[in-house]
């Protein structure tokens, strides 16, 4: 799982340096109010997950 994770935060280190119209990473990562509204949006799909016990382990995955 560590090795994943490695890898997930080695991928997202180096799109950060892409240009942000080729890299949604970047985009987000360079505009705050971006980021929070999208970690908003992956927590309400998380809870809405957990409140219809479907798809929980994908969407918390995306909330990491």
């Amino acid at each position: 799982m560590f090795k994943n994770l490695e890898q997930l935060i080695k991928t997202i280190r180096e799109r950060k340096n892409f240009s942000p119209d080729k890299s949604y990473t970047s985009k987000l990562l360079n505009d705050k109010n971006l980021s929070v509204s999208k970690v908003k949006e992956e927590i309400a799909e998380l809870i809405e997950s957990v409140d219809k016990n479907s798809n929980k382990i994908h969407e918390a995955a995306d909330v990491i």
